[in-house]
C-alpha cells in the first residue's frame, strides 16, 4: 500500500478513523490512534491551552510565591552556604513552579514556564532586598548558580 500524500512511500499504517493509508511522516498521534492530517484534530489539547485568565493566574501565583519563597531563602540562608544554596535553589524552582501549575488548573506550556521563570528570578530579587544587599550584587556566584537552577527546574516543571 502506498501513502496517500507521498505516492512514492510504502506504508502498512492506515488512519484509524478514514482507513486512508498513511506513511510516517504524515501520522499525527492522538490519543485514540494514528490519524492522518485531515482526521486529526487541529486543536491543542486543553492542558496547553493558556488563554489570558489562566496567564493572570499564573502570573498572580508567581508573584505571591516568588515572594514568599524569597522571603524563606533569606529566613533559611541569610548568607550564601555554597553547595547548600544549590539545594534550596531546587526547591525553590519547583515551589514556584507548582504554585503556577495550581493556579492554573494544571496547565503547562509555554507562557507558564516564563512566567514561572519570572517567579524565581523575584524570590532572588526579594531575597537580595530583605538582605540589604544591591538587587543584583556582583559577588554571588552562588546565588546566580541558584537562579539559573531554580529557573531550569521551574521550567521543566511546565514543560510540555
Amino acid at each position: 500500500m502506498r501513502c496517500a500524500r507521498h505516492p512514492n512511500t510504502e506504508t502498512e499504517l492506515a488512519c484509524g478513523r478514514c482507513e486512508t493509508p498513511i506513511c510516517p511522516r504524515c501520522v499525527v498521534m492522538t490519543d485514540v490512534g494514528a490519524r492522518c492530517p485531515t482526521c486529526a484534530p487541529s486543536r491543542k489539547l486543553p492542558q496547553f491551552e493558556v488563554g489570558p485568565v489562566y496567564l493572570l493566574r499564573g502570573a498572580a501565583a508567581a508573584l505571591v510565591s516568588g515572594v514568599a519563597v524569597g522571603g524563606l531563602w533569606r529566613l533559611i540562608l541569610a548568607e550564601s552556604l555554597g553547595f547548600f544554596s544549590l539545594i534550596v535553589a531546587i526547591v525553590l524552582g519547583y515551589a514556584v513552579a507548582e504554585s503556577v501549575s495550581w493556579a492554573t488548573g494544571r496547565k503547562s506550556g509555554p507562557p507558564l514556564q516564563v512566567t514561572a521563570a519570572a517567579g524565581v528570578a523575584l524570590a532572588y530579587v526579594t531575597r537580595n532586598l530583605l538582605l540589604g544587599i544591591s538587587v543584583v550584587p556582583t559577588n554571588d556566584l552562588y546565588g546566580y548558580v541558584a537562579v539559573i537552577l531554580g529557573i531550569v527546574v521551574a521550567v521543566n516543571r511546565l514543560r510540555i
